[in-house]
């Protein structure tokens, strides 16, 4: 019986990644919104981060077009500029909290690497300590085992 679970197990998460996992979504894009907005500019290599770690999800990649992600991200940002929206944003954040691992992580790492283009700044830092404790994970393990790696020069 444990084969036909895990082809069922699957099988479902296969139908919501082509049907579309709308918390997940909102988790990332959410997570990347404060982490964006937390110094108090909107940088366009942020917004290209955060998009380009959406799409790297095959979830999301699956279920939504760019053009879907893009304005999800956008009414994030739009949030993320008040502290009620933060604070809904973080709820969304919290949402996936009891989901697997990797899934958390996933969102958890698109902030990050939102935030780490010139380095972490302290707001930001805040901002990705606020997110890991909504998800459950320790932000220091999870950006030590995952750095950055610079692209080599031209």
């Amino acid at each position: 019986m444990l084969p036909f679970a895990d082809l069922l197990d699957r099988l479902s998460r296969t139908v919501t990644a082509y049907a579309g996992d709308k918390e997940l979504m909102l988790a990332g894009v959410s997570a990347a919104a404060n982490v964006m907005v937390a110094d108090g500019e909107v940088a366009g290599t942020e917004f290209e981060t955060a998009l380009a770690g959406l799409r790297a999800n095959p979830v999301l990649e699956k279920g939504y077009d760019g053009l879907m992600l893009e304005a999800e991200l956008y009414d994030g940002i739009a949030r993320a500029r008040t502290r009620a929206g933060r604070a809904e944003n973080l709820r969304a954040v919290a949402r996936i909290s009891g989901r697997a691992a990797e899934q958390r992580e996933s969102v958890f790492l698109i902030a990050a690497d939102v935030a780490d283009h010139d380095g972490i700044a302290p707001v930001e830092a805040t901002a990705l300590g606020e997110i890991a404790d909504a998800l459950g994970l320790d932000p220091t393990a999870l950006l030590r085992a995952s750095p950055i790696r610079a692209l080599p020069a031209r």
